[in-house]
């Protein structure tokens, strides 16, 4: 699945709409819903909010956005993978490049939201392969027990860019 090509995308594309109807269909199945922090659409337009998407020879199989808390935290968010591509690699890509991306900006920290529901094991278990450990709430974020926070250290204060 490496050929797939990552870019900053519009989420208001029509199969861009049609993935994200599914994966709040999908958590709004998981979660109560007090508890689901899914994006929609408006949410996705939020000018801290910097969306992607994955797409294969054009067909999009999944999608990934970065929210920027401060200069120095981004939230990653809606990360989502087409039924059809899972376990080829999309998801463990897609966050790879939030990461870079992240890495870029010399943000210092990313962390993130999920589940803490069976369903969504799959993505607790790529965060962790992808480094992040568990931690409280932060942001807006209240506890609760159907939500897993994670966050991954960039880089530490003082430290050089890429260092």
């Amino acid at each position: 699945m490496s050929e797939g090509v990552i870019s900053i995308d519009d989420p208001r594309g029509d199969d861009v709409r049609e993935l994200l109807e599914q994966h709040l269909a999908f958590v709004n199945t998981q979660s109560p819903p007090e508890d689901v922090h899914a994006l929609d659409l408006d949410g996705l337009l939020d000018p801290a909010i910097t969306f992607f998407s994955f797409r294969l020879d054009g067909e999009l199989l999944g999608v990934g956005a970065l929210k920027e808390l401060d200069a120095r935290h981004i939230e990653l968010k809606s990360m989502h993978t087409a039924v059809r591509a899972r376990g080829q690699g999309v998801a463990r890509a897609m966050v790879e490049h939030l990461l870079g991306v992240a890495r870029e900006r010399a943000v210092h920290r990313v962390s993130l939201e999920t589940g803490s529901m069976a369903g969504f094991a799959p993505a607790r278990g790529l965060y962790a392969r992808a480094g992040f450990t568990s931690c409280g709430p932060f942001g807006d974020y209240q506890p609760s027990r159907h939500s897993t926070f994670m966050t991954l250290a960039l880089h530490e204060p003082g430290a050089t860019v890429g260092g």
